[in-house]
C-alpha cells in the first residue's frame, strides 16, 4: 500500500513563504499524478495543485496560480508545494493525495490522502 507523509506546515504571517513536502513510498497503483488538496472549516474541499510522476505536467487551481508552485524531486520520492504571497484564506489542512492528471486537470483520489499538515496564515 502506498504511504504518504506530509510536513512543513506552520503558522506564518500573510505574504510570507512556506514549503510543504510530501514523501511517498510504496505502490502508487494506476495513478499517474500526485498533488495537494486543502480542507477548511465550513468550506468545500478543493484541489490545489497536481503534478505527474514524470514531472512534465502540472495543474494549478486558478486562485493559487502565480502564488504557489508544485515540483518534484524524483530521487527523494518527494513532491513540494512552495507557497508564496500567502493570504489568510489559504489557512487550511493541506493533504497530499494520489490522483489522475488528464487534459491538464488534477483529479484527486479522495480515499488516498496523507495525514495532512496544517497551515495557518495570519493577517
Amino acid at each position: 500500500q502506498v504511504q504518504l507523509l506530509e510536513s512543513g506546515g506552520g503558522s506564518v504571517q500573510a505574504g510570507g513563504s512556506l514549503r510543504l513536502s510530501c514523501v511517498h513510498s510504496g505502490d502508487t497503483g494506476r495513478y499517474n499524478c500526485i498533488g495537494w488538496i486543502r480542507l477548511r472549516a465550513g468550506v468545500d474541499g478543493e484541489e490545489v495543485a497536481g503534478i505527474t510522476f514524470d514531472g512534465k505536467s502540472t495543474y494549478y487551481r486558478d486562485t493559487v496560480k502565480g502564488r504557489f508552485t508544485i515540483s518534484r524531486d524524483n530521487a527523494k520520492n518527494t513532491v513540494y508545494l512552495d507557497m508564496n504571497s500567502r493570504k489568510p484564506e489559504d489557512t487550511a489542512m493541506y493533504h497530499c493525495a494520489l490522483g489522475d492528471c488528464v487534459d491538464g486537470n488534477y483529479f484527486p483520489a479522495g480515499g488516498i490522502w496523507g495525514q495532512g499538515t496544517r497551515v495557518t496564515v495570519s493577517s
